[in-house]
């Protein structure tokens, strides 16, 4: 009996992917897995390329090795983010912290830690495609009303803007960083899990990257100050309140 082949994705969800990828086989077997989703991969198997190919293809979203030839995955993410706004999943083989919050404060949306299953990366690749068309959605509706600025103390959450202003000091973040930052501002005080968040402001549904918050609450901590945002142990996180 033959197998069922995989379902591809819808044409509304299909994408145009960008891998970049030194190690030939991981890179065939990504692009076969997303392929059977259904999106269109381009790939490529060093730093410089990576970036050019980018610039040629214009991706909806890059998965993205950290070390590479040539240059590596940090700078490659610098520069397409430099260009224009796009979703990052980063591939890194090491679960080490400082490389991860690199990652994350030069735009990377999410990363996985080698080894890891296709499966568990065709979904994080297609929950940020989701939340790409989710903004694009709200970007192109017609509000009748501006969301006010979030104001806790002396820190402004402009969502209309998407700013970020602390003592008066405008403060860089990435896309998922303000989207994290703005989840938590709308109830300072108030917990939210871990899961809770990743459904929020990921769109993953099954609670199995706790990891992804932790790190992005961490490289929120660096930009904005080590007691701005609260630990929960063992539940989650929440917006210091004014003293």
């Amino acid at each position: 009996m033959n197998a069922t082949p995989a379902t591809p994705a819808t044409p509304a969800t299909a994408a145009t992917i960008v891998v970049v990828e030194d190690e030939v086989m991981i890179a065939t077997s990504v692009a076969k897995r997303l392929q059977a989703e259904g999106h269109r991969v381009e790939v490529s198997y060093d730093g410089l390329a990576g970036v050019a190919l980018c610039e040629r293809v214009r991706p909806d979203l890059v998965v993205l090795d950290v070390m590479l030839p040539g240059i590596d995955g940090h700078e490659v993410c610098r520069r397409i983010q430099r260009e224009r706004p796009v979703p990052v999943l980063m591939l890194t083989a090491r679960d080490d912290e400082t490389d991860v919050l690199v990652g994350l404060g030069v735009g990377a949306d999410d990363y996985l830690t080698k080894p890891f299953s296709m499966r568990e990366l065709a979904a994080r690749v297609a929950a940020l495609l989701r939340r790409v068309e989710r903004a694009a959605a709200l970007h192109g509706s017609v509000s009748p009303t501006i969301p006010p600025p979030l104001v806790v103390g002396d820190l402004v959450v402009d969502p209309a803007r998407r700013q970020v202003v602390l003592a008066d000091r405008a403060v860089e973040l990435t896309a998922t960083e303000f989207d994290l930052l703005h989840r938590l501002a709308e109830r300072p005080g108030l917990v939210r899990t871990r899961e809770q968040l990743l459904a929020d402001v990921w769109g993953y549904r099954d609670g199995a990257a706790t990891r992804t918050v932790d790190s992005h609450v961490a490289s929120l901590r660096r930009k904005l100050g080590a007691d701005r945002i609260r630990t929960a142990h063992g539940v989650g996180y929440a917006l210091a309140e004014p003293s």
